[in-house]
């Protein structure tokens, strides 16, 4: 140390000492960005700084809160969670336990509108309306109306998520934004008479299963919603085929699961191992604030009270689980409880449980679906995904994901997940029911295995 607060350090890597050496010079006592690089630990200048930022920026974020919680609630509880909902309604931090669409139901109530308009993200659109797009849609017939009356087929493959954004999907997979946009459009088409829904899935995010299970619900107000499962409906996959209106699977077809499983990743106490130290810098005093600081870090484990928390959200979940299974099949919730507790069964077996409703494959359900829309026998089927090349340049078929799922595709194809694919394809359906834990979520409904039978 020297006048100016200049500081020198000088590192040598024993391995390659005679090769090179790294040094780094830092001007200030406080500019700790090589730090990482020159220390094993945060200097107390950095410390000092790093915390009193974070202290500042918590007691901010704090008041905005207080500024606008109702009365008489403490804003500081809001650290304490996660929370279920009902527990974040129980303590003031919310109004209401529901879905977007019924948020948007009210507000346009309170405004008394018949109307929206997204004007932000994925659904945002401008003043100008659709465009060439839209016109080139109502020319082109390919909008709601312009078609006979069909039965309208959805394959719903792979792993659930909310986007497809896991290489390990490659070109499969079941997103949630997409799969909102495909039973959104059918729903406005009023030539879709039915909907069948085929099924081959491990499950994967809670969420992404509940949103899309909320969506297939609602179209089934208004058409048959007709389920056909292929190898597997098991975990999420069960979770959105108990919205049919009628369930077919093959006999071997394995169904149920019904179950949640979580947690994440930690990786630091590897990194300890080859001399990286990470340091958690929380921004309070209070008792737990460290761990709930590094909840979602991949560098920190669990300690013993955020798993209680975790637990606690996981056990919210597998009950709303169960609850969507006894709306969905018309069950009570006690006869639900037999075949739960993420137990799997041949579909022979679950038709006699109440889990299927029918054996057979894809065409069955199809000739179910024209009877119960009193559609003749040889009434069209559109497979949703196979129109023209032109609706698709124009963007007529897509929802504006496909350029993402065909980068990862690619990457998939000649990337790691194309050698994992290649080397150990086995391992694919495991990998693809737990990738959602790599992008944050840890309430799954995923079958923590995969059964192959050849």
């Amino acid at each position: 140390v020297v006048e100016g607060h200049i500081l020198e350090a000088e590192i040598a890597f024993d391995v390659l000492d005679d090769l090179f050496a790294f040094v780094m010079l830092q001007v200030g006592r406080f500019k700790g960005a090589v730090e990482p690089w020159t220390r094993d630990g945060p200097s107390d200048e950095a410390r000092e700084s790093l915390t009193g930022t974070l202290r500042s920026m918590r007691r901010i974020w704090l008041d905005g809160i207080a500024a606008r919680l109702p009365k008489g609630v403490d804003p500081s509880v809001i650290e304490q969670g996660p929370y279920t909902p009902e527990e974040a309604k129980a303590k003031g931090l919310i109004d209401a336990v529901g879905y977007a669409d019924e948020a948007q139901a009210e507000a346009q109530s309170r405004a008394s509108v018949d109307q929206t308009v997204a004007r932000f993200g994925p659904d945002a659109r401008g003043s100008g309306g659709a465009g060439l797009v839209g016109l080139v849609r109502v020319l082109s017939g390919a909008g709601a109306g312009f078609d006979v009356p069909h039965v309208t087929l959805v394959r719903a493959s792979g792993a659930i998520a909310m986007r497809s954004s896991s290489v390990l999907m490659g070109e499969g997979g079941i997103s949630e934004r997409r799969m909102a946009m495909v039973l959104d459009r059918i729903a406005k088409d009023r030539t879709a008479k039915a909907v069948v829904l085929r099924i081959d899935s491990p499950g994967g995010s809670a969420l992404a299963s509940d949103l899309i299970w909320h969506r297939l619900m609602e179209l089934r107000k208004t058409r048959p919603v007709v389920v056909s499962i292929g190898d597997m409906a098991a975990s999420g996959g069960y979770y959105l085929a108990c919205a049919g209106t009628r369930v077919f699977a093959e006999p071997t077809s394995m169904v149920g699961s019904i179950g949640v499983v979580g947690g994440k990743l930690s990786i630091g106490r590897g990194l300890e191992h080859i001399g990286v130290h990470v340091e958690t810098f929380p921004a309070s005093d209070q008792p737990g604030a460290r761990a709930r600081a590094a909840y979602l870090s991949a560098v920190e484990s669990w300690d013993a009270p955020t798993r209680e928390r975790v637990l606690a959200s996981m056990t919210s979940v597998y009950d709303v689980f169960v609850r969507r299974v006894s709306e969905g099949r018309g069950l009570p919730a006690d006869k639900v409880a037999q075949f739960a507790e993420g137990r799997v069964f041949a579909a022979a077996d679950g038709i006699g449980l109440g889990m299927v409703d029918e054996l057979g494959g894809v065409e069955r359900a199809i000739g179910h679906a024209r009877s119960a829309a009193g559609l003749p026998g040889d009434a069209p089927v559109r497979v949703v995904g196979e129109e023209s090349g032109f609706e698709q340049l124009l963007g007529l078929e897509d929802d504006g994901e496909a350029s993402e799922e065909a980068r990862v595709a690619a990457f998939a194809r000649g990337g790691s997940a194309g050698v994992l694919r290649e080397v150990m394809p086995d391992l694919v359906p495991f990998a693809q029911a737990l990738a959602p834990v790599l992008s944050g979520e840890h309430a799954l409904v995923a079958v923590p295995f995969a059964i192959l039978v050849r």
